[in-house]
């Protein structure tokens, strides 16, 4: 379906709208919320992965064997990536990457978004670092399931990290019914 001209807008990138969520009064609170709940669950999935890994030992009933595998530095290193790439991302003032505003310095808006690319870069580098984890450490070597439960972790924290950046990005853009505008 194409968008009528006199809908059109230049400036846009897709032909499609964003589809207009709305979720009240509160949805700027909702979307903080969701966020915090997706950076907690994705610590708390690797946190768990990594004290499995530091109590594994052999099941009942069998002989004591050392444990084939266990969550290194190596494992943490993706996670890191894409902590520092989600702090980066949301420490950016939105209003400079879209250029609403005049810094006073016209390479501003340049720069914020030098920084958003960086920032996305190494969340994009975690999730492809732990991605390559999961398959050259626990898929390749034919671990049992409770041993390759470390890679997925590690994949999962970072997917959830992403997701939580995400989602905290859009939810401190939205403005709120408390926020104005003041102009000389």
């Amino acid at each position: 379906m194409a968008v009528p001209r006199h809908n059109y807008d230049p400036r846009r990138v897709c032909l499609n709208p964003f589809p207009n969520i709305s979720l009240g009064k509160h949805r700027r609170t909702i979307g903080i919320y969701l966020a915090g709940g997706l950076f907690a669950l994705a610590n708390w999935t690797f946190l768990d992965a990594a004290v499995l890994s530091a109590h594994a030992h052999s099941p009942r009933g069998e002989p004591d064997r050392p444990v084939p595998v266990h969550v290194t530095f190596l494992d943490w290193l993706p996670g890191i990536c894409s902590l520092l790439g989600m702090l980066v991302i949301n420490l950016i003032d939105k209003d400079r990457v879209q250029g609403n505003e005049d810094f006073g310095d016209s390479r501003a808006v340049w720069r914020a978004r030098l920084f958003l690319f960086i920032g996305f870069a190494f969340m994009a580098g975690g999730l492809a670092g732990s991605v390559t984890v999961l398959v050259l450490k626990y898929i390749l070597h034919h671990y049992p399931e409770q041993y390759t439960y470390y890679g997925y972790a590690n994949v999962s924290q970072n997917v959830a990290l992403m997701l939580s950046s995400i989602v905290l990005w859009i939810s401190q853009s939205v403005s709120t019914e408390y926020e104005y505008t003041l102009s000389i």
